[in-house]
């Protein structure tokens, strides 16, 4: 079991007495993410199906869920881990905890169309994992990289009602 968040950079941190953590890295050129770049710090993240906010008209932001098909096959995130000790939330005070965060790119046009920002970085076969999980970090980050239009498909909208399989 680990925690969804990474530490926050310093500066995201002035003023605060506690640290929810990052879960989503982009700038992996950044010296606050490239210590936990290395083999040793590396994760695959499973999932079956993933959202991203979509923001109507009257300012409601339902979910969207995104799979590779109705059927929400197991996929993987790339992802960084770490064990941690920090104060993630006030009420708990200190603790420390295995967390963990998962590498974005920018948005293909089927995520896109609801998140324009970016999307997860998605591993589709076994030889991806293999690279992300056992190659120098140059080489594995030529995985960074957004999934062509046909892969993705929108599955549902709105609250996920089945809790069948993982879904982060």
């Amino acid at each position: 079991m680990a925690r969804w968040g990474m530490p926050s950079p310093r500066f995201a941190l002035k003023g605060r007495n506690s640290d929810s953590g990052v879960t989503n890295i982009r700038n992996v050129s950044s010296p606050h993410w490239r210590r936990w770049l290395g083999v040793e710090n590396r994760c695959v993240v499973p999932f079956t199906s993933f959202s991203e906010n979509e923001i109507l008209p009257d300012g409601k932001r339902p979910p969207v869920w995104f799979a590779f098909d109705e059927t929400r096959p197991l996929a993987f995130f790339t992802g960084v881990w770490t064990r941690w000790t920090s104060v993630r939330k006030v009420k708990e005070g200190e603790t420390t905890n295995d967390i963990f965060a998962f590498l974005t790119t920018e948005p293909n046009n089927i995520v896109g169309s609801i998140h324009p920002k970016a999307m997860p970085v998605i591993l589709t076969k076994s030889e991806e994992i293999d690279l992300w999980m056992n190659t120098p970090i140059g080489e594995a980050l030529k995985l960074q990289r957004p999934l062509p239009d046909d892969v993705l498909r929108i599955v549902a909208r709105g609250d996920k009602e089945d809790m069948g399989g993982l879904v982060v």
